[in-house]
């Protein structure tokens, strides 16, 4: 008896190891929420894959376009939700158009309270304001413009998170050659409008983070979701710090992991311990964007995708990827943090699901 209790007790560690982790085989039955994803087509091609791979679809309406697409967006988004119920959710965002209108405030929190009765969850704000949208005297309006401030107040009075995609990547403001990841080097080519870099006329990095922090200062209930690790992708000491600063937000990672095996790569345990310390304040997410064509290779994507980013989490597998240079281990979370990152923490935040 004491020589089996012995070789329990010298088995348990092992035994608690193999259990506390999930393997690739364990994909399809973890239940999992992607939640930065984008539907802008009432074809919908992606609900079949994501049942497949048991996931829950979180899709964020973004003003990247004109306000019509706002609202052919959001009303789209609604049949949505009445026809797949517990399948997806979606956020609203509000337009910028008129903003020099003196009741530009009173009629956006007319439509956010609209959009939010029909069913939205959390209102988005973009990159825009801070790198496009002027005011009539040509001057550019940052996220912390007073007029922002009754909308924001309403938000916070009422626990409505705010999704916050402000600012670009740090490698926005570098010349492409010298961006540390190849989805940064290669948005930027294709988007030479927002690459900063080439608009130094335009406020810098530092300022659009100051601006954003100057407006979660002033509005400490807030609670904010910072998309694409609230544009600190590059340094997870950096973020940490923002997080310890700021209580009431969290960050998703969608079209940030390419930073993330970046830093993996330089360094293995501190990106690991960040994920541990931080695992109730981070989001899975993709940016996948379903504009309703070409399904069968749109869904292989998704599938893809999905895959590989499950495995950098839950295994210690040598990877490679077309997004960085080299090689990297992935991070090998235990379950109970894999389960957060996956779907505890957008229940949590958003308060749904």
């Amino acid at each position: 008896m004491k020589f089996r209790i012995a070789l329990l007790s010298l088995l348990t560690p092992f035994i608690y190891s193999c259990g506390n982790y999930y393997s690739m085989d364990d994909f399809s039955s973890v239940p999992k929420i992607d939640a930065h994803y984008h539907i802008y087509s009432s074809q919908n091609v992606s609900i079949d894959q994501a049942r497949k791979d048991n996931f829950r679809l979180l899709s964020i309406n973004t003003h990247s376009g004109t306000c019509e697409r706002v609202l052919d967006t959001h009303q789209e988004l609604v049949k949505l939700k009445q026809e797949l119920q517990h399948e997806i959710e979606y956020t609203t965002t509000f337009c910028m158009d008129d903003w020099d209108n003196p009741a530009w405030s009173d009629n956006t929190l007319l439509w956010l309270k609209q959009s939010l009765a029909d069913g939205a969850i959390a209102v988005k704000v973009w990159k825009n304001i801070g790198m496009e949208y002027r005011n009539s005297d040509s001057v550019l309006v940052m996220i912390d413009d007073p007029q922002f401030d009754p909308v924001f107040q309403h938000l916070a009075d009422n626990k409505i998170p705010l999704v916050g995609h402000l600012g670009e990547p740090k490698n926005c403001w570098l010349p492409l050659e010298e961006m540390t990841t190849k989805n940064d080097s290669g948005y930027f080519s294709r988007h030479p409008q927002y690459h900063m870099y080439k608009h130094p006329e335009f406020p810098s990095y530092e300022e659009q983070m100051a601006a954003r922090d100057r407006m979660l200062d002033k509005n400490p209930d807030l609670i904010f979701i910072g998309c694409h690790l609230a544009s600190l992708e590059w340094n997870v000491d950096t973020l940490s710090e923002w997080l310890d600063k700021y209580p009431n937000a969290a960050v998703d990672m969608a079209a940030r992991m390419g930073q993330l095996f970046y830093q993996t790569r330089e360094n293995h345990d501190k990106v690991r311990d960040f994920f541990i310390k931080y695992q109730d304040r981070l989001l899975y997410g993709t940016d996948i964007i379903d504009s309703g064509r070409d399904a069968e290779s749109f869904q292989k994507r998704m599938h893809a995708t999905w895959l590989y980013d499950w495995e950098y989490l839950i295994t210690d597998n040598t990877m490679k990827s077309n997004l960085i240079e080299g090689e990297f281990k992935g991070l090998k979370l235990p379950k109970e943090v894999v389960d957060k990152i996956y779907s505890g923490n957008a229940k949590v935040w958003y308060q749904s699901f």
